[in-house]
């Protein structure tokens, strides 16, 4: 009990899972006593189990398990191109000066743009099938995520590229070897971020000339004031994003080992 007082100190994966669950147990059991006390409308709060039942509902009665498969398949989609452009670019940024001085403006001028605003664009450019929905969540990821990886390739200890230059390293093998290696951590630790925000935009982008995926369900369900299903629907969301967090952050222990030491 005292270390997990202690300022700091680390704690068992055990004590780390029963801490978590008390604190969902804790926020149900607040949600379900609100509820019940009346002080706000059950179509405006509907208890616990009524989401639970609005959650079976939708499975049962909307072949739901389609429309997630369908907003995972975009999520994952729009994710894996951002990355796929974001870190060799931003390892560029970060290694050349010239291409950093070059992007960095233009990608901070980009990323404080807020994408709602662009989805009229967006659908100019792309028509509304599923390329303009792809590029909602492509344009609400790449931006951040390119200069995330520039900051943690710039934060490679200059002490370990000068020693590779005195040992006659070149700078593909400076690239390869030392900076890749050392950045790889805080990279993987942030692409775990930036899918979360990747799903935040899911609901901009299946709001609008949209007729499947889990916001399209979510924004139809809203308008004939059907709350527990809606809740059901965040829910949905909430748990897919918690077992991917979960995944990385596995796969992040599992990689980098050395760091948990």
């Amino acid at each position: 009990m005292q270390r997990l007082k202690s300022f700091r100190a680390r704690i068992s994966r055990r004590d780390e899972i029963l801490l978590g669950i008390a604190g969902f147990v804790v926020f149900i059991s607040a949600w379900q006593l609100t509820a019940m006390s009346g002080l706000i409308r059950p179509t405006f709060l509907p208890q616990p189990a009524e989401v639970v039942k609005g959650l079976v509902s939708l499975f049962t009665e909307r072949d739901f398990t389609k429309d997630i498969a369908i907003s995972v398949g975009r999520v994952w989609l729009a994710f894996g191109l951002s990355v796929l452009i974001a870190l060799p670019l931003g390892l560029l940024m970060s290694s050349y000066r010239s291409i950093g001085a070059f992007f960095e403006p233009f990608i901070d001028f980009i990323r404080y743009l807020p994408v709602p605003a662009l989805v009229p664009l967006l659908i100019i450019w792309f028509g509304v099938g599923e390329a303009s929905k792809i590029a909602v969540l492509f344009m609400g990821t790449f931006f951040q995520l390119v200069l995330l990886a520039s900051d943690d390739t710039k934060r490679v200890p200059a002490e370990y590229i000068e020693s590779g230059l005195t040992l006659g390293a070149s700078n593909r093998q400076i690239m390869r070897d030392i900076i890749i290696p050392a950045a790889l951590p805080n990279i993987v630790d942030n692409l775990r971020i930036t899918l979360g925000w990747c799903w935040t935009y899911l609901i901009i982008a299946e709001i609008v000339a949209a007729n499947s995926g889990i916001g399209h369900v979510i924004w139809s369900l809203r308008r004939f004031v059907k709350t527990p299903e809606v809740m059901a629907g965040i829910l949905v969301i909430g748990i897919i994003g918690l077992v991917t967090d979960q995944a990385f952050r596995y796969l992040h222990r599992r990689l980098f080992r050395y760091l948990n030491r």
